[in-house]
C-alpha cells in the first residue's frame, strides 16, 4: 500500500514538473510595430524592441510562465497577423474599436489618450479643425482619427503615411499644413528631439479619446483570459502604472 502512495506521489510531482516546463517553454509571438515611440519601437541603440507595450507584454508572458518572441510589423499588417496566426498577441498603440472588435478580440484596456495635431514650428496659429478647409493634412493610415478626419469631408486631402516621422518630416517641407497622430507619440518624439521642425497646436481638442489594449484572436479564448487577469493583478499592485510612467506617459 505505501509503495503505491509513494508511486502515486512521485507520479503527480512528474506530472507537475512536465506541465511547469511545457508552459516555460511556450512562447507568445508579440506583433509591435517599428515607429509608435514610446509605446512600441525599435530601440536603435540594441536593435531590440522597447516600449511601454513591449514591457507590458514582456510582464504578462513572464507572469504566466511563457517566452516571447516580438515581430515588427507594420500597422496596418497587425490585425491579419493576429487572424492568420502569424502571431498570437498584439501589443501595441491600437485604439479599441467596434469594427475591430468584429474580428479580433481586446483586453481591458490599459491606456488612453486622443490624437494631436501639429504645424510647422515656424508657423504661430493655433488652428481648429475648420481653419484647414480646403487644406491638405496627413494622418497614420489606419489609425482611427485617419477615418475620422476624411469623414469631415473638410479637407483638399487627407493623405495616409505609414509612420509619424513621414508626417512630421512632411510638414516641416511644407507639402502638408498640418499633421494628426497619437498625442503621446508626437509628444515624446518632440521632446527627444528639438530639431524636428514642428509644434503641438496648443488647445486643439481630439475628436475622440480611445482606450488601447492587448488583442487576441477569437479562436483564442484562453490566451485573452490569462492576459486580462495578469492586467488587473498589474493594476492592483502598481505595476502597470510604473512601465507606462517608464516612458512618461
Amino acid at each position: 500500500m505505501l509503495w503505491k502512495i509513494i508511486a502515486g506521489g512521485v507520479a503527480a510531482i512528474m506530472f507537475a514538473l512536465t506541465a511547469t516546463q511545457t508552459m516555460a517553454t511556450e512562447t507568445i509571438k508579440v506583433g509591435i510595430t517599428p515607429t509608435g515611440v514610446p509605446f512600441t519601437f525599435v530601440d536603435p541603440a540594441t536593435q531590440k524592441p522597447a516600449g511601454a507595450m513591449v514591457d507590458l507584454a514582456a510582464a504578462i508572458a513572464e507572469a504566466i510562465g511563457t517566452e516571447t518572441e516580438f515581430q515588427v510589423i507594420a500597422f496596418p499588417a497587425l490585425i491579419p497577423s493576429l487572424t492568420t496566426r502569424r502571431i498570437d498577441l498584439i501589443s501595441a498603440s491600437m485604439f479599441i474599436t467596434d469594427k475591430r472588435k468584429d474580428v479580433i478580440n481586446f483586453s481591458s484596456p490599459v491606456y488612453a489618450y486622443g490624437e494631436a495635431m501639429f504645424v510647422a514650428a515656424a508657423d504661430p496659429k493655433d488652428y481648429k479643425l475648420d481653419d484647414l478647409k480646403g487644406e491638405t493634412v496627413g494622418a497614420p493610415v489606419g489609425s482611427t482619427f485617419a477615418e475620422a478626419l476624411q469623414g469631415l469631408g473638410l479637407f483638399g486631402e487627407v493623405k495616409l503615411y505609414e509612420s509619424i516621422a513621414d508626417i512630421i518630416r512632411d510638414v516641416k517641407l511644407g507639402r502638408l499644413k498640418a499633421g494628426f497622430g497619437d498625442r503621446p507619440i508626437v509628444a515624446y518624439q518632440l521632446s527627444q528631439n528639438r530639431g524636428l521642425g514642428v509644434r503641438l497646436v496648443e488647445g486643439y481638442v481630439p475628436m475622440k479619446m480611445g482606450q488601447i489594449a492587448l488583442a487576441v484572436a477569437k479562436t483564442n479564448p484562453r490566451l485573452l483570459e490569462m492576459v486580462d487577469a495578469t492586467i488587473a493583478k498589474l493594476q492592483r499592485d502598481g505595476q502597470l502604472k510604473k512601465i507606462f510612467a517608464k516612458y512618461g506617459l
